[in-house]
This record gives structure tokens, C-alpha cells and sequence, in this order.
């Protein structure tokens, strides 16, 4: 029996990606972290305070280049790594103006490999399923593409999602990889347990890869919306039944304009951007997604984990739609009302209160400084909260002012890193907006009305103008 050689070839150049990606990685990541290391130990000698800073941010300007040229090169799960640091109030500006770019940006599946997926999953022709099919994709990210089409013999349009073929064990690979990162870092810079952090979302992202899950995720939120307000705060798509599987999702079509275009668009429809009612708009669009959210983790529980700003649409009279419900969290109901606690206690600027919350999630903390309650409350306020503690615009880790250069955290709650992560991603979205608000101080009613229907606060303990609403409660 001869040997088929470019069969044997594909096998061996499928068996060596995975050890060519971590080895592309490693050379990457360690050649941007020393570069930092090195220039810390330059800087340090300057002693004039503006050609120190100067020095900084060509140095973020040279990282930025070598990290956006990594996340797109490299593509699949270091597309979500810049999401993450492409936030206005966590990354250097160098960086968030390279890597914003990069949030729908991920190479398209050729037309003909998304059609053998397509007939492949649901068992029938393209022609069969659908009046109308759009090739060219809407959006492309990490692990799918959507497409706008017309199902046979209807008269709406619907959205299809389509899974990348083979992006599952590359970004399980990515993953492994940034874990023994994140160990390294740990232990020789940011005293922060990022380890968990990369363990929960190894775990998030594995679940991302099945669409009837993230189809029964999408049906839970968009009824619990409905049955808990009298108009829903976001719009959530509509699954279309008998059309999801594994690998790929038909929901609604939702018509409307990326929020990272907001700006363009309100400029388009001939209103001032510095105007009154460019805040308004802008203030109701964050009204509407902090009200969802609140409702979300802490009245349900289960929430939508992934509000970065591809996800996230303006619709006609400044209606929000929330789309990818890949990620999503069920928030034990211990941790539900443990944050709900820290909630009050950042709203309230109880530092007492704040490091008590600390305890009872678990998060394990180390004093390396001398104010520790006042340094642990700052620290709650970065982590849990979208307003930036008072004089600080950008967050640097790396900073040797740094609350976590202050109080080590030595373990962190993986089931706490969707929280953390929710809650980083609408401070990006609204610093991005202009609009520095307390996520904590708006969801101080619905964090009183867990904890008093769980029996832990009482109606005169309440500080929220929305008593009579539990007074009521008490005379049913």
C-alpha cells in the first residue's frame, strides 16, 4: 500500500500547529514583557517627571505595535486578549488606539467551507433552508461569523451564525499557553492570582464552542427581561427553533449601529456631538445596559458575560440590543449575594463593609502597605465598579502606585472572574463614552432587594429612596 505524501504532510503540519503557535507565543509575549522590564530599569534614572513621561509612552507605542501585531497575526483567542486590553481605562492609549481595531477583524471562513458546515449541521442544501443567503459575512470573530439571510417562505430576515472549522483546539492551545503566563507574571510582578482568572475563562470560552447551549442561554435571558420589567432595558434576538446545532445558530435580525460608531452616527444624523442631546442619548444607552446588567447578577444570577462593544447595538430611538451569548455566567447564589453586599458597600464608601465583602467571597488579600483599608477600597472600586477611584484616569498595573502593587491578592474566586471581567467591560464602554458613573450606586435598589428577599437586610437597614417598594412587599 503506498503512501498518499500530501496526506502525510497535512498530518504532520497539523500535529506540529499547536507546538509552532506556543512557540510563536512565548517568543511574542516574552520579548514584549522584557521589553517593559528593561525600559523600567532606564526610566527609573530620569529624573525629570515630563521626559519620564515622554519616555512612557514611546515605550507604549513600540509594545503596541509588537501586541497588535501578535493578537492579528496569531488571530483566534488573542482576538478576545485585545477586546480585553483595548478598554480606554485600562491599557495605555498607545495600545486601546491600536487594538480597538482589531474587535471584528477576525479572518472569514471561505464561502465554500461555510456552506459544507451549513449543510453538514442542519442536513439539508442552502438552497433548501433559505429564500435568500448573503456570502459575504456581517461580522467576523474569534470562534464564528454571522451572515444575514431569509429563511424559505418567511418574510423577515434572520441572522446565521457559522462556527470556524478547527478554532476550538487552537484557542484551547492559546489558552494553555497564556495560563503559564499568567503563573510567571504573578509571581514576579502583579501580585493578582490572574492563574484562576485564566482557569475560568478556559472554561467560559470551552462552552462557547456548543450554539444550542449559547441558543438556551439567549431564551432564558430574553424571557427573565420580559417577565421583570414592563419594557425590557436591552433587546435580546429571538432563536428561530429547529435551526441551531452545535455549530451553528439561527436567531432574529436586529437592525442597528455598532456602538463603537455611535459618534459617526449621531454626527451623521446632523446632531452636535457636544451637545445636550448627544449626552442624553448617551446617557440613556448606559441607563439601559446598567439596568440589564444589575437585574442580570444580581437579581437572576445568570447573565450575559461578554458587553464589549461588537456585542453591543444601538437601535432607533436609542435602543440597546445585546448580541453573542457565548458567554454567559450562572452565578452561585452565595457569590450572587456576597456581591450584592460589596455592591452596598462601594455605593455607601464603607471601607469596613468593603473588606468584610472581600472576605466572604473568598478573595484572598495581603497587606504590603501600611493604609490597608483604604488601599483594599480602592482596590473593590477598580475591580467592582465602573467609576474610576477619585484622580485616577488610567489604570496601570504596573504602576508602583497601583493598588494591587499595595494589596496582593493571592486567590481569587474563578466563578468571581465573569463579574470582574462584566463589570471592567461597561466602565471601557462608558469612559468611551465620555461618562464616569458608579455601576454600584445604580444597582444599590436591586442589591437590597436580594439581600431582603434573602432575609440578610431588613427595611430600616435600607438607604435607597425605594423603600415603599419593600414596605409593599411586606404588606402582601
Amino acid at each position: 500500500m503506498g503512501i498518499d505524501l500530501k496526506e502525510f504532510q497535512e498530518k504532520v503540519s497539523t500535529g506540529l500547529r499547536p507546538w509552532q503557535r506556543s512557540f510563536e507565543f512565548w517568543a511574542r509575549a516574552v520579548d514584549i514583557y522584557a521589553g517593559y522590564k528593561v525600559f523600567q530599569l532606564r526610566v527609573n534614572f530620569e529624573k525629570d517627571a515630563a521626559k519620564a513621561e515622554t519616555m512612557w509612552e514611546r515605550q507604549h507605542e513600540y509594545a503596541a505595535e509588537k501586541v497588535y501585531s501578535m493578537c492579528s497575526d496569531m488571530g483566534g483567542f488573542f482576538l478576545k486578549i485585545a477586546q480585553i486590553l483595548g478598554k480606554p481605562d485600562l491599557a495605555p492609549a498607545a495600545w486601546v488606539r491600536k487594538l480597538v481595531t482589531l474587535c471584528d477583524q477576525a479572518p472569514a471562513t471561505p464561502s465554500n467551507m461555510v456552506q459544507l458546515v451549513l449543510e453538514n449541521e442542519l442536513g439539508k442544501s442552502v438552497d433548501e433552508m433559505f429564500e435568500r443567503f448573503e456570502w459575504d459575512p456581517i461580522g467576523s470573530a474569534s470562534i464564528a461569523q454571522v451572515h444575514r439571510a431569509r429563511l424559505k417562505g418567511d418574510k423577515i430576515d434572520v441572522v446565521v451564525k457559522v462556527q470556524h472549522p478547527g478554532v476550538q483546539d487552537l484557542m484551547m492551545t492559546d489558552l494553555r499557553n497564556l495560563k503559564a503566563f499568567a503563573l510567571c507574571v504573578q509571581k514576579t510582578d502583579i501580585k493578582f492570582d490572574f492563574y484562576s482568572v485564566c482557569k475560568e475563562m478556559e472554561k467560559q470560552i470551552g462552552y462557547e464552542f456548543d450554539f444550542t447551549r449559547e441558543a438556551d442561554a439567549m431564551d432564558r435571558i430574553r424571557t427573565f427581561l420580559l417577565q421583570v420589567n414592563r419594557k425590557t432595558p436591552v433587546k435580546v434576538p429571538r432563536v428561530i427553533q429547529n435551526a441551531v446545532t452545535r455549530r451553528v445558530l439561527v436567531m432574529e435580525y436586529i437592525d442597528g449601529v455598532p456602538i463603537m460608531n455611535l459618534g459617526d452616527e449621531i454626527k451623521k444624523r446632523g446632531i452636535n456631538p457636544d451637545s445636550k442631546m448627544a449626552a442624553a442619548a448617551k446617557q440613556n444607552i448606559l441607563k439601559s445596559l446598567t439596568l440589564a446588567y444589575g437585574q442580570m447578577i444580581l437579581k437572576s444570577g445568570f447573565f450575559h458575560a461578554d458587553p464589549h462593544p461588537g456585542n453591543i447595538l444601538i437601535c432607533k430611538g436609542s435602543e440597546v440590543a445585546l448580541l453573542d451569548y457565548g458567554q454567559v455566567k450562572d452565578l452561585p447564589n452565595d457569590l450572587r449575594l456576597g456581591y450584592a453586599n460589596l455592591v452596598l458597600a462601594i455605593a455607601d464608601n464603607d471601607h469596613i463593609r468593603a473588606t468584610e465583602g472581600f472576605r466572604e467571597l473568598g478573595i484572598d488579600t495581603l497587606s504590603l502597605c501600611s493604609n490597608e483599608q483604604a488601599e483594599l477600597f480602592k482596590l473593590a472600586q477598580v475591580m467592582f465598579d465602573t467609576k474610576l477611584p477619585s484622580g485616577v484616569k488610567v489604570l496601570q498595573p504596573f504602576s508602583e502606585d497601583s493598588s494591587i502593587k499595595k494589596v496582593a491578592v493571592r486567590a481569587f474566586p474563578e466563578e468571581l472572574f465573569s463579574v470582574l471581567r462584566t463589570v471592567q467591560l461597561l466602565r471601557g464602554l462608558s469612559v468611551g463614552l465620555g461618562i464616569n458613573y458608579s455601576c454600584a450606586e445604580q444597582w444599590r435598589p436591586i442589591a437590597e432587594e436580594a439581600l431582603y428577599l434573602a432575609g440578610r437586610i431588613k427595611v430600616e437597614d435600607m438607604k435607597t429612596r425605594e423603600r415603599g417598594f419593600f414596605r409593599r412587599l411586606l404588606w402582601r
